[in-house]
C-alpha cells in the first residue's frame, strides 16, 4: 500500500490545468503549422498563420491559448493499491483547479445550477471520472473543454442494421451541421459502442488520444482515414472560411456494446484540443 497526501493530488491537478491550456500537444501544434502548406487560397494560409502567431504567443507569455479555457475535466487512473491521506480526494482536485484557474488568471465558466446560472466565480467543480487500475500510482489527465466546440457534439443510437456508410456519414454530418462553430480544424473524438453514457464517454476519451496515434485495429484505422478524407472535402476550412483542412484528426473509440444497439457519439473538438497528463 502507497500513501500519496492530498496535497501532492492538488499540486499535479494544478500543473497539468495550466499546461494544458497554455501548451498544445507537439502533435497538434505540428498539424496545425503544417496547414499554411496544404492550403491553396491565400485567405486559409492566412488564418493558419495567425493560428500560429497565437500558439506561440500563448507558450511565449505562458497565457492560455484560447479565451474559453473550458470546463475542467479530469481523467484519474487510480492504482488499487494507493491510499489517499490528508484529506478528501475530490476536494483536493477541486482545489488544485482553482488555483489553476486562479494563478493562470484564466476564465471561470462554470455555473452552479444549468438553469439558474450562476457563476461558481473559480471554475469548479471539475468533472471527475475515476477508475480503479493496477498499481500504486495515480495517472491524471486533465482535458479542458470549451463549449464553442463542446455544443456541437452528437449523439445518436443506431441499431445494429446500421451500416459502416451509415456512422461515417453521421459523423461527417455532425461536422457539415457545425460549420464553423466549433472554431475548425477540429479535432473529432468517435465513441462506438457501449451504451447512452458509455459512448458519450468513450468519445472524450478519444480527444484525449495523441491524434499521431492511430487506432490499433486496421479495420477502426481505416475508418478513422475515410472519416477524416470525407471530412475535408467540405470545404469549411480553418474558422469556417473555406480551404482544404477541415479536421486535423478522426479518433475512435470502441466499447462491447448490447445486442440490439449500436451506439455513436462525436464529441467535436476545436483546433487547440487540449490535454496534458501526469502520474504521481
Amino acid at each position: 500500500m502507497r500513501e500519496i497526501n492530498v496535497s501532492v493530488i492538488e499540486q499535479a491537478v494544478e500543473e497539468i490545468f495550466l499546461k494544458a491550456n497554455a501548451v498544445l500537444s507537439p502533435s497538434l501544434e505540428s498539424k496545425i503549422r503544417e496547414g499554411e502548406s496544404l492550403e491553396a487560397a491565400a485567405l486559409p494560409k492566412s488564418i493558419f498563420c495567425d493560428m500560429c502567431k497565437n500558439l506561440d504567443a500563448a507558450k511565449d507569455l505562458g497565457i492560455p491559448i484560447c479565451q474559453d479555457t473550458g470546463m475542467a475535466v479530469l481523467f484519474c487512473e487510480m492504482g488499487q493499491d494507493v491510499h489517499i491521506t490528508g484529506g478528501d480526494f475530490n476536494e483536493a482536485i477541486n482545489n488544485g483547479v482553482k488555483k489553476a484557474y486562479f494563478d493562470g488568471k484564466m476564465r471561470c465558466s462554470i455555473v452552479s445550477d444549468p438553469l439558474k446560472r450562476v457563476n461558481t466565480g473559480d471554475n469548479t467543480p471539475a468533472l471527475i471520472h475515476l477508475s480503479i487500475v493496477p498499481g500504486d500510482k495515480i495517472k491524471f489527465t486533465a482535458a479542458p473543454k470549451g463549449f464553442g466546440s463542446e455544443n456541437m457534439s452528437k449523439i445518436k443510437m443506431f441499431t445494429p442494421s446500421a451500416t459502416i456508410d451509415d456512422i461515417a456519414d453521421f459523423v461527417v454530418d455532425t461536422v457539415k451541421t457545425a460549420g464553423s462553430n466549433p472554431c475548425p480544424p477540429v479535432v473529432l473524438g468517435v465513441g462506438i459502442g457501449s451504451d447512452f453514457e458509455g459512448v458519450a464517454l468513450l468519445s472524450k476519451k478519444a480527444l484525449c488520444r495523441d491524434i499521431d496515434v492511430r487506432h490499433p485495429d486496421d479495420f477502426y484505422k481505416d475508418l478513422e482515414n475515410r472519416i477524416l478524407n470525407e471530412v475535408n472535402k467540405l470545404n469549411i476550412g480553418p474558422q469556417g472560411f473555406g480551404g482544404k483542412v477541415t479536421a486535423l484528426a478522426v479518433n475512435i473509440e470502441t466499447a462491447p456494446t448490447h445486442i440490439a444497439g449500436l451506439p455513436v457519439a462525436v464529441n467535436v473538438g476545436c483546433h487547440v484540443t487540449r490535454h496534458a497528463e501526469i502520474t504521481i
